[in-house]
């Protein structure tokens, strides 16, 4: 008469258990199905294995998925000490106690691979969330370099010009300060819309705030030109082909592209003319910066001349699916080329 309150009591301390404590609500339901058993003069009948069988597959399972290996072991290997201690006299429980064990093993090997697919789902989601976060750092340092060094470079050469023509000519001195103003305005206004750009991924009262601006593009390369004037480099600016709208992306990437290229040649070439050429055909935009200077030794390119500026040219025409080459041209100075291709939607 004590066998299946016994069964009620330890399976209802199971269910209180089994999520907080595992490994003891294993063995209490262990324990009471044990002592149905032992108190039962029969053998325990069909309904009994198959629910007991279960409890114990389900257990080990979920021990196995949600638990560490070190515990699921453990609870598998308290399914297997209750499996051999010796049962009452009479019923032969051989059979039974096989089938419970074959059953802890498969769901444990049930739970094990469960709780392997997860952690893999789990380094594949770390993995990605690393890949974005350095993918963005790339970008806002693309960004950063490109909005800085240009304007750096004219500011740097009209200070210059202007400290040395500052007592003789005073007049070209104010123009020199007019130009400095100016680019130093331009690059301001830059950099907040780039902050306001990164701000509007942050949740805030301002969140969603539209930008100051709107991105450069290849629409702003007479501007580009009229500022590189400014610093005494002539920009001659040709077009080839069709100038229809392009992608917001790859219009920014073609004037940042262009814009780090006549950066270098104010910078580094020594000369005061260089020539942009733009192409849009055939599915591809295709940009050439060359000028006559100085231009720089093939094996140095990698070192101190790419700096990050060929670096970050690179990476923007690669992701976006386009290729891109700079070095020295064989008659002196120096060439970047770029080639990336156009969605058919945009053409």
């Amino acid at each position: 008469m004590w066998a299946f309150p016994a069964l009620l009591c330890a399976w209802l301390a199971f269910a209180l258990l089994l999520r907080r404590r595992p490994l003891p609500a294993l063995a209490v339901m262990l324990g009471g199905s044990a002592a149905t058993i032992a108190l039962e003069p029969l053998r325990p009948g069909p309904p009994l294995q198959i629910v007991l069988a279960g409890a114990v597959g389900t257990t080990i399972c979920y021990l196995a998925a949600t638990r560490t290996r070190a515990v699921s072991v453990a609870g598998l290997a308290i399914v297997g000490i209750c499996l051999l201690i010796p049962g009452p006299a009479g019923p032969d429980l051989a059979p039974f106690r096989a089938e419970v064990a074959v059953v802890a093993i498969i769901a444990w090997l049930i739970g094990h691979s469960i709780r392997q697919a997860q952690a893999r789902a789990e380094l594949r989601r770390a993995q990605a969330a690393a890949q974005t976060t350095l993918a963005e750092r790339l970008r806002i340092a693309r960004e950063l370099h490109d909005i800085v060094a240009h304007s750096i470079g004219i500011i740097a050469i009209q200070a210059g010009a202007g400290r040395r023509v500052f007592d003789a000519r005073p007049d070209e001195a104010r123009d020199a300060l007019a130009t400095i103003e100016a680019t130093s305005r331009e690059t301001l206004s830059g950099l907040r819309r780039m902050m306001t750009g990164l701000r509007d991924a942050e949740p805030g009262p301002d969140a969603g705030q539209a930008p100051l601006g709107p991105a450069p593009g290849l629409a702003d390369i007479d501007r580009l030109a009229a500022m590189s004037l400014e610093a005494g480099v002539k920009v001659e600016v040709d077009w080839h082909g069709s100038r229809s709208p392009l992608p917001a992306d790859i219009d920014l990437s073609a004037f940042r592209i262009i814009q780090e290229a006549v950066t270098n040649v104010v910078r580094h070439a020594g000369t005061g003319q260089c020539r942009v050429l733009i192409g849009q055909q055939d599915g591809q935009l295709s940009i050439e910066i060359t000028d006559s200077g100085r231009g720089a030794p093939a094996s140095k390119i990698t070192a101190a001349v790419a700096g990050y500026g060929i670096t970050g040219m690179r990476e923007r025409a690669t992701l976006l699916g386009g290729d891109f080459s700079a070095g020295p041209r064989p008659g002196g100075g120096f060439r970047v080329a770029a080639r990336i291709p156009v969605p058919a939607l945009a053409r």
